[in-house]
């Protein structure tokens, strides 16, 4: 598709997006680092030599001399100054206080804790996880980087285990666990994602590891993105509580004893891919102008261009976007993407049919798939429902969720365990969504439009992009490139063949984007109704606080009265993230207050977007994509 058919609005500077990035890529192979636990003790593996490789530009010292230098820095004693002169206080008592806060911050980074975490957490890892595979190759690689940069290390987040698995992980391959002179880890997307789709990141830590590049107190800085999959996840049901409004257990020696009783549990695989380090100069290169900096002493805050704040926001979506690429999938979650698509039940021998034919397109479109060694399908999703059993079984050769209530219980009750059950199995199938988004939201267009004409369906496209922009991570300004990749995957899969004008749907291609638009309806269905409680009955200014309660509320009504059944909608995340694009769109005000924000609904506004969707999807009951 020529860039002149379709205006789409650009990024300034250099693109960080390529086409060749389409392309399946080779990618290293994985080492079981549980294996050699299992076969030696793990006294020793603890007290082993540990002497592990610092960037060969610091020199080690202790973490109080670190203190020490942190609070007497010119830019920490510029700003004891600023707040003392502000608040009215001594220098002296801010300076107490930022003593305490470093206090709290700060690591001892004494080798005998260490040694007896790395003991625990072995044992704690063998019990849990058949297996904990890291890509050898890329620690090779961080490794090297390690000595020659500054690093830091941007993992995914999707549970508890992340941080400790990580610090696992560098002990096993002598590296430096994160601390004052090693490598900086931190997490781009702030928090736990509780549904397993990356959230959009948060950009404040990673400005401030960039600035001393921009200052040029550093040569470069090495950014590594590193993907952390689970089969199965320790905190599955606590999300689901959590989404369905059930506020998180506090902790307690009940809790604990709960905890313990996962030790045996069996959570399958844990696959970490360790990602080619970024070069921060590389990135900047002819894109940001650092002159600015040079005309302002290094220790003085000072606030980022707007081609800055910029280049920060693009560095954090294309780490995001590496880490979502090296994210590995498992056979449960081609099951669970097949079977939410079949319910109330599904025959076994059908979804093994299917399972192996979302292999295939998973894989057309560069999904990261680990299959079982030598086994064949039936066995791979036997085992992966034996793994998730929790969520779904085999009954009379069908599978089904287990959704069921009491058979007398209340239909409030029902409704619930059933909203818990879908939940826990969405959250697999989210992991699917990150590969499919593009291609799916021009299979939806296709659908919504009933058009051949490209330049429709696009605009139909650019609207989709834009409503779900925090569902799932998109590079800002690149809305034609993200229609074209779309439309090349479904290319490449034989789905459709492209003009310059036109896009044509061959009769393979029906299977493929029906399959596709079915996969994405639970996030048009939960929006059309999130859009409709607002536009209805909502009149004046409300908290998020009252929103997410009161939209819960109008949709399990709905539930309960069979008037729909998309069970999703009472997602909380997926009420934020529909809040929070009508934001981004204009059609809801957001505005600060002393006790936080308050929101205004433009009705016309609202209805216009909810127009797109109601006049070409209705809401409806889902039925089985037949492949």
């Amino acid at each position: 598709m020529a860039a002149a058919a379709v205006p789409g609005r650009a990024r300034r500077g250099t693109p960080m997006y390529s086409q060749k990035e389409l392309t399946s890529k080779k990618r290293d192979e994985f080492e079981d680092i549980l294996e050699e636990r299992r076969l030696s003790s793990d006294l020793r593996y603890a007290m082993k030599c540990y002497t592990p490789v610092i960037y060969k530009g610091l020199s080690p010292c202790k973490p109080n001399a670190i203190k020490t230098a942190v609070l007497q820095s010119e830019q920490v004693q510029y700003v004891i100054k600023q707040l003392a002169k502000e608040m009215g206080e001594s220098p002296d008592i801010i300076q107490e206080e930022a003593t305490e806060i470093l206090d709290e911050m700060g690591h001892s980074m004494q080798l005998g804790a260490v040694r007896f975490f790395a003991f625990t957490l072995s044992k704690i890892f063998k019990q849990l996880f058949q297996r904990v595979c890291v890509n050898e190759e890329g620690m090779q690689r961080l490794q090297h980087a390690i000595q020659e940069h500054p690093v830091v290390l941007l993992p995914s987040h999707r549970s508890y285990v992340d941080f400790l698995m990580l610090s696992y992980l560098l002990y096993t391959y002598d590296l430096a666990l994160p601390n004052g002179y090693a490598p900086i880890e931190f997490f781009l997307e702030g928090t736990r994602s509780r549904t397993a789709k990356t959230l959009t990141p948060k950009f404040g830590l990673l400005s401030i590891v960039m600035e001393p590049f921009f200052k040029r107190e550093v040569f470069d800085t090495y950014l590594v993105p590193i993907s952390i999959s689970y089969e199965r996840i320790l905190e599955e049901s606590l999300y689901a509580y959590e989404l369905l409004g059930v506020p998180k257990p506090k902790e307690s020696t009940s809790g604990l004893l709960k905890a313990r009783r996962i030790l045996s549990d069996n959570f399958g695989t844990i696959h970490i891919y360790v990602g080619q380090p970024v070069s921060l100069r590389t990135l900047a290169s002819g894109r940001i102008n650092l002159c600015p900096y040079n005309l302002v002493p290094r220790h003085l805050p000072q606030k980022p261009s707007e081609d800055i704040q910029e280049f920060v926001s693009d560095v954090a979506y294309k780490m995001e976007l590496l880490q979502i690429e090296n994210m590995v999938l498992s056979p449960w979650v081609l099951v669970a993407a097949v079977l939410l698509q079949n319910l109330p039940a599904m025959d076994f021998e059908l979804l093994i049919e299917k399972t192996v034919w979302l292999k295939g397109l998973t894989q057309t479109f560069g999904g990261f798939i680990e299959w079982p060694d030598n086994l064949c399908a039936k066995k791979a999703v036997t085992s992966a429902l034996a793994l998730h059993s929790n969520i779904a079984r085999l009954v009379n050769g069908h599978v089904v969720l287990n959704d069921k209530g009491e058979e007398d219980g209340a239909v409030g009750e029902i409704v619930f365990k059933r909203a818990l059950a879908i939940l826990m199995c969405g959250n697999y199938r989210n992991q699917l969504l990150n590969v499919f988004v593009r291609p799916s939201l021009v299979a939806l267009a296709l659908q919504m439009t009933r058009s051949f004409r490209k330049e429709e369906v696009y605009s139909c496209f650019s609207i989709l992009r834009d409503v779900f922009s925090d569902e799932f991570i998109f590079f800002p300004g690149i809305s034609l490139k993200d229609f074209e990749e779309g439309c090349f995957l479904l290319t490449k899969c034989d789905a459709i063949q492209t003009t310059q004008q036109e896009i044509y749907l061959t009769d393979k291609g029906s299977v493929i984007v029906s399959f596709l638009s079915a996969m994405f309806r639970p996030f048009v269905e939960g929006y059309q109704l999130i859009f409709r409680y607002l536009s209805k009955e909502t009149r004046e200014a409300f908290t998020e606080k009252q929103f997410v309660p009161g939209v819960r509320n109008f949709v399990f009504q709905l539930l309960e009265k069979g008037n729909t059944q998309c069970y999703e909608a009472l997602s909380s995340d997926m009420q934020k993230n529909a809040l929070a694009a009508l934001v981004q769109m204009g059609a809801v005000k957001k505005k600060k207050m002393s006790n936080g924000f308050t929101y205004n609904v433009n009705s016309e506004a609202v209805n216009k977007i909810l127009d797109v969707f109601d006049a070409r999807i209705p809401v409806q009951k889902p039925v089985a994509a037949r492949l």
